[in-house]
């Protein structure tokens, strides 16, 4: 008798979770082998591609920032209710829910009250290790397990009383080919006189807000330190013309790159980045460019974040690592003289460059010890709670 299908119901808010999701069901269905994998849930249009019936439009509750979900909030509270309903109604054996915390692990939630029987598991550990760290302990009724992007999560959600963490490995482990320069990106990076430095003010309207002025005038600096210097800002379509109107009155303007080649081509060859905090950091730790990294907000955020971040770094680099490797200004810190010394410490070869070097290989080494196959290994971690019913 042949084995009943495999019914999965994934919740995957937003196109950075159904990437994720993509490959999960792919080495799903390779470990499955001949069974049948049913797919249901909330996803784009890659999962779909897939074989998911989406329960709903994800573009329902794919926002960000403050005003945009509070304008959508009776929606989104009504997603919510409707995607619990649905995997109950479909009775899944594993509810996977992928990032977008505030959306889905409050189906979790839901999901766990109607059907406690249904093994629930996260991938992408919230950011509980940083702020808000109740919210650890809070998930561990409704999460069976974690699967964490990041090396030091694991013990972290133990030390804060939260759900079983797995470290799964992070998805950039596997596109260090990528990142990494071949023979000729890596002369034009070797070119320290006329290099090219990244500027990356981030993906979200807020950061870019309060960075853009400050590292347009860092970049200033540095042209005119080193006047062969070429600068490059790599941009998401949704925010490139909006970030041509900003460098457009730059004294010094950065050539604006569209496009995921287009980024990873100069992510190959540049030879320094000034950026925000944020994942980016990770990728230009593994793509070994050394890099300034920088976050200001508004005064209220700051005020928040003195209280409620309990880390003695926010650049993700120097948190797997432990130790600082790439230095960081925050508020008040990041002005543009003080970006600039940091850039031009790196742009040479020197001991800051050379710190930085050493500690990518690190870095590597951490991000890479759970496996060649974040994706192989989030499916194990899943079906594994599987196992237990």
């Amino acid at each position: 008798m042949s084995a009943p299908p495999f019914r999965l119901f994934i919740v995957a808010g937003e196109a950075s979770g159904d990437a994720l999701a993509v490959r999960f069901v792919r080495r799903l269905r390779e470990r499955l082998g001949e069974r049948e994998l049913v797919l249901r849930g909330v996803g784009g249009e890659a999962l779909i591609a897939e074989g998911l019936e989406s329960v709903f439009p994800q573009d329902d509750i794919a926002v960000m920032g403050f005003g945009p979900v509070v304008a959508r909030l009776p929606l989104l509270l009504r997603r919510m209710s409707h995607a619990a309903k649905a995997a109950a109604a479909f009775e899944p054996d594993l509810l996977l829910t992928i990032d977008s915390p505030d959306f889905s692990l409050r189906v979790a939630r839901k999901l766990r009250r109607m059907k406690p029987a249904i093994p629930i598991a996260h991938w992408v550990c919230p950011s509980v290790w940083a702020w808000r760290q109740g919210r650890a302990r809070r998930m561990r009724p409704y999460v069976d397990r974690i699967l964490a992007l990041l090396p030091f999560e694991p013990e972290a959600l133990a030390r804060l009383g939260g759900p079983e963490t797995v470290y799964v490995g992070h998805p950039l482990a596997e596109r260090l080919p990528e990142l990494r320069p071949g023979a000729a990106e890596a002369a034009l990076r070797a070119d320290a006189a006329n290099p090219l430095v990244l500027v990356l003010p981030g993906s979200r309207r807020s950061e870019i807000r309060h960075l853009t002025p400050v590292f347009g005038e860092a970049i200033a600096r540095v042209a005119q330190v080193v006047p062969g210097a070429r600068f490059a800002m790599p941009a998401v379509p949704r925010l490139v013309e909006e970030l041509r109107g900003i460098v457009a009155g730059w004294p010094v303007k950065p050539e604006i790159l569209t496009g995921e080649p287009a980024k990873l081509a100069a992510f190959r060859t540049a030879r320094a980045a000034l950026a925000a905090s944020g994942t980016v950091t990770l990728e230009l730790a593994l793509a070994q460019v050394p890099t300034v990294a920088a976050y200001r907000g508004a005064d209220w955020e700051a005020f928040l974040a003195r209280r409620l971040v309990k880390l003695p770094s926010v650049i993700l680099p120097n948190l797997v690592l432990g130790r600082r490797i790439l230095p960081e200004f925050i508020q008040e810190e990041a002005t543009p003289a003080a970006l600039a010394a940091a850039l031009l410490a790196v742009i040479p070869e020197g001991e800051a460059r050379r710190l930085q070097l050493d500690g990518f290989g690190d870095v590597e080494r951490e991000i890479r010890s759970a496996g060649a196959s974040p994706a192989a290994n989030a499916v194990e971690g899943a079906l594994a709670l599987t196992m237990r019913r």
